[in-house]
């Protein structure tokens, strides 16, 4: 698996990331042996970037996580783990009390004397100001007592990073945490790269099959996408079906093309689709993406590219 420098971290993120968000049985249940073997095939495989959250399955992930670490007795500098503050399945709370309580709490269920990276997770559903303020000074000072190594901020609408870095001291924030912005159907991450380069700041993209819309399967009844792009999504999945091809392979290869990301996370909830998109890493690297299909697909979409969704508060 190929390993990717994350901005100025000093951390070499495998390409490809395990989002621990099923763990949580956000997708369905996942037994303690099933989600055990997934977290050893991924760590088998190369994989040593692990993503979780207490938001996830209401702490379920994070336990869980902690649960697969210890039996599996992995060496603590083979991994790189990140959690999140400031979301719970109550609500947002980005006060700088909570989010100090917040870290000794995900550090007792991870099983970990400190996180690699501490990510304020959704930031467009607080005052930004409260963030820039309150939040981020809060979390410089759980880096200082070792609780964290680093610092990130994840959210949806891009100018929530923007916004941010433009107002914290340099340094203050080492990583931001993106999704839904680097697929084919969507690629506005890009613009982003060379500010956030400028900034020293590293960057994690996730869902790259943008919540289930580049999935055979499709998305979930909730999904907030317009229904031109679920249909635009859909008229893609059926093309690559037709032609024996898996969009969420083609999709997933995509994303890991761009090596300024450092890496794409995936939610995995099984060896099978641990293996699978390994699979998929390993045959980018050695084959190369099917050019004629990718050509084919991004045509499709076309129509729709970069279309997004509103998340968060007016003010974001």
């Amino acid at each position: 698996m190929e390993r990717r420098e994350l901005g100025n971290t000093g951390l070499k993120l495998s390409c490809l990331g395990f989002g621990a968000s099923p763990l949580g049985n956000v997708f369905g249940q996942v037994s303690p042996d099933a989600a055990l073997s997934t977290v050893r095939r991924a760590f088998e495989l190369g994989i040593n970037f692990f993503d979780t959250s207490p938001y996830y399955g209401g702490t379920v992930s994070e336990m869980v996580l902690g649960n697969c670490l210890e039996a599996l007795a992995v060496p603590r500098n083979d991994i790189v783990v990140s959690t999140k503050c400031g979301r719970y399945a109550d609500g947002f709370d980005f006060s700088a009390e909570r989010v100090t309580k917040s870290i000794d709490e995900s550090l007792a269920r991870l099983k970990l004397d400190y996180v690699d990276i501490l990510h304020c997770h959704d930031i467009e559903f607080g005052s930004l100001d409260q963030i820039v303020n309150e939040t981020i000074p809060a979390l410089q000072k759980i880096k200082e007592a070792g609780k964290t190594r680093f610092i990130g901020i994840t959210g949806l609408p891009l100018g929530v990073f923007t916004y941010v870095l433009d107002r914290v001291p340099p340094g203050s924030v080492d990583v931001i945490l993106s999704y839904c912005h680097y697929g084919i159907n969507d690629t506005a991450l890009v613009d982003l790269l060379p500010y956030l380069k400028s900034k020293g700041v590293g960057v994690i993209s996730a869902s790259p099959l943008s919540m289930g819309l580049l999935t055979e399967s499709g998305p979930p009844d909730w999904h907030p996408a317009s229904a031109q792009l679920k249909s635009a999504c859909r008229a893609a999945v059926d093309h690559c079906k037709k032609k024996g091809k898996n969009i969420s392979k083609v999709a997933l290869q995509y994303s890991l093309m761009n090596k300024e990301i450092s890496t794409v996370l995936v939610g995995m909830n099984s060896p099978k689709q641990v293996e699978e998109n390994t699979a998929a890493a390993l045959e980018l690297s050695n084959v190369g993406i099917d050019e004629e299909l990718l050509h084919e697909v991004e045509a499709i979409l076309q129509p729709i590219k970069n279309q997004t969704w509103p998340s968060g508060i007016q003010e974001s």
